[in-house]
């Protein structure tokens, strides 16, 4: 099941998401489940993530966002989990 995880950052919350960035990207990388992911911007800057997650159910999806580092570091101040159909 795809489910898009769309979070944005609390407001002033910049230099968070620099610090944990490291630990995010290899979070993306190493749980096998991240289809596609990437920040959302306001001009150059940095202000959410989309993260596009390929698991078995609702649960899972909610599992894996309660434990990327970046939530873990306070960073969002919103995540939604919708489920999400590949048309193209």
């Amino acid at each position: 099941m795809l489910i898009a995880l769309i979070a944005r950052d609390k407001a002033g919350a910049l230099q968070s998401r620099l610090d944990n960035r490291p630990a995010h990207v290899d979070y993306l990388k190493s749980t096998g489940v991240v289809s596609q992911a990437g920040p959302l911007l306001d001009g150059d800057d940095m202000i959410g993530s989309l993260v596009i997650l390929d698991v078995d159910d609702m649960a899972a999806a909610q599992s894996w966002a309660d434990n990327d580092p970046y939530a873990k570091a306070g960073l969002f101040e919103s995540v939604e989990l919708i489920p999400w159909k590949k048309v193209i």
